[in-house]
């Protein structure tokens, strides 16, 4: 087990420290460890990746990548899903995907676990809309709702099967409905 210091640490201190698993996020000079996920949680954020990129990922219009670290405004946060349009996906020196990520994703999604703090989980979204993250999604498997955080908009609550989840306009070719999103936590349904 890795040992948190008690002191407070800077954000380049935070960044040498080794990572934990669950990850541990940096959040206004305090140290932050996520819940290990959950079955309902990990069905869907397995899903939504696969998806996302079965649309976006071939045509090189964006990519999703689960439990990747993002380090923006004085914060590093690990979204469930994050979202990056192909043109901002940072390249090594070889032309390979980058390890580390500072930028907000394009497009950051949360799933809500049972332990997790909602207005936490939320405002790590809202930061992400600060600086430049074109949409939120918080998924709450309990509760079988949606929350959708459109950048400069209203957010809206989406529980209705028939909805349609709001996306960034640069997967307007990605197209779920709250059914079908809730629909992959039975099992056989793909």
């Amino acid at each position: 087990m890795v040992q948190i210091p008690e002191k407070t640490l800077t954000i380049a201190e935070f960044l040498q420290l080794p990572e934990t698993k669950p990850a541990t996020e940096y959040i206004e000079g305090q140290l932050v460890q996520k819940p290990m996920p959950q079955g309902k949680h990990s069905k869907l954020q397995g899903k939504l990746v696969t998806e996302i990129n079965r649309v976006a990922e071939s045509e090189q219009i964006a990519l999703a990548l689960s439990e990747l670290r993002c380090t923006f405004g004085n914060r590093s946060t690990v979204p469930n899903i994050a979202v990056f349009t192909w043109s901002r996906i940072p390249l090594d020196e070889e032309g390979d995907i980058a390890n580390a990520f500072n930028a907000p994703p394009d497009w950051t999604i949360e799933i809500l676990s049972p332990d997790q703090n909602q207005s936490k989980v939320t405002a790590n979204i809202l930061h992400c809309l600060k600086f430049g993250c074109q949409m939120g999604w918080l998924i709450d498997p309990k509760i079988k709702s949606i929350f959708a955080y459109p950048s400069g908009q209203q957010p809206e609550f989406l529980q209705e099967p028939e909805q349609l989840l709001p996306v960034p306009a640069f997967m307007s070719a990605f197209r779920l409905t709250v059914g079908d999103l809730l629909s992959w936590l039975k099992l056989g349904n793909s």
